[in-house]
């Protein structure tokens, strides 16, 4: 057990869209103090007046989770403005619809400086302050990081790579240190987030969603709910169990995902470069793509 979130201060990065948006706003709303990262500053800068305008207490910090030193910096900042960290949540997240043979390596690194790298260096910078009060760590995963996806291969394989680290990390702060902190993996199956419409896109148009997706209150729930009660890999959503099961025990089957994914191209294509260099100055919870 660790704070009520109305006594907690919550570190949040990707907080300018999606699950990492709802996250702050629930959050905030309950009388948690936010901090919130992300690349979008004019995004963040209407989140704070939103959030201070409702009378609750907020810093944002325009910050890249793919550089170490400015995710130590941000780490920092929040210390100094609210004189410790409870939770970090590791958000942040892009993604690639393509075949892998054709993502370039500039794209496919980048998607890991963020997806997996962002992890990575948020962890190392909470983890200071984490062990001097306790506190949670808490890291997106997916159902795919245990899965896998035609034509988000990239996607996939970063989220294999933050379920392993933090599986990883868990141990070594258990069996090691025996340091008074949560780890905790949240592995939502599909989620109506923006992630889809900001994806770099190979495909001559854009796939519809796999199936029916997740409202993002119900993530951002459930990882408040882990700020507060800990917990370890957190699957939400039927989907994400029964994806688990059909990987591990039908190989083939997720293939198919492939096939149903090649029909069912969007006539409209956004912006093929989408968010992955860039940062999305949408500022929306939910996807436009359904």
């Amino acid at each position: 057990m660790h704070r009520p979130i109305a006594d907690q201060v919550i570190v949040i990065t990707g907080a300018s869209s999606g699950i990492g948006l709802c996250t702050a706003l629930r959050a905030a709303g309950r009388g948690a103090k936010v901090v919130a990262i992300a690349r979008s500053r004019g995004v963040l800068a209407r989140l704070a007046e939103e959030i201070e305008g409702a009378g609750g207490q907020m810093q944002v910090i325009a910050a890249d989770v793919a550089d170490r030193p400015q995710m130590r910096s941000a780490a920092e900042h929040a210390v100094d403005r609210f004189g410790r960290i409870d939770t970090w949540i590791n958000n942040a997240g892009v993604s690639i619809y393509g075949r892998l043979e054709d993502v370039t390596r500039a794209d496919g690194l980048r998607l890991f400086e963020t997806n997996f790298w962002g992890v990575v260096n948020g962890a190392l910078a909470a983890l200071p302050y984490l062990r001097k009060r306790g506190g949670a760590l808490i890291n997106l995963g997916g159902d795919v990081a245990e899965g896998a996806l035609a034509l988000q291969g990239m996607y996939t394989s970063s989220k294999h790579a933050v379920k392993g680290f933090t599986d990883a990390l868990r141990e070594e702060l258990e069996q090691l240190d025996r340091a008074p902190i949560s780890v905790v993996l949240i592995q939502p199956a599909v989620v109506n987030t923006p992630l889809l419409d900001n994806a770099r896109n190979y495909l001559p148009g854009l796939p519809q969603r796999r199936r029916a997706a997740l409202d993002p209150v119900r993530v951002a729930d459930a990882i408040l709910h882990a700020a507060v009660h800990g917990g370890r890999n957190v699957k939400i959503g039927v989907h994400s169990r029964l994806d688990v099961a059909v990987s591990r025990w039908f190989r083939k089957l997720p293939d198919r995902s492939a096939g149903a994914l090649r029909r069912q191209p969007r006539e409209r294509v956004l912006e093929r470069l989408g968010a992955l260099h860039v940062p999305s100055a949408r500022g929306r919870i939910r996807g436009l793509l359904e």
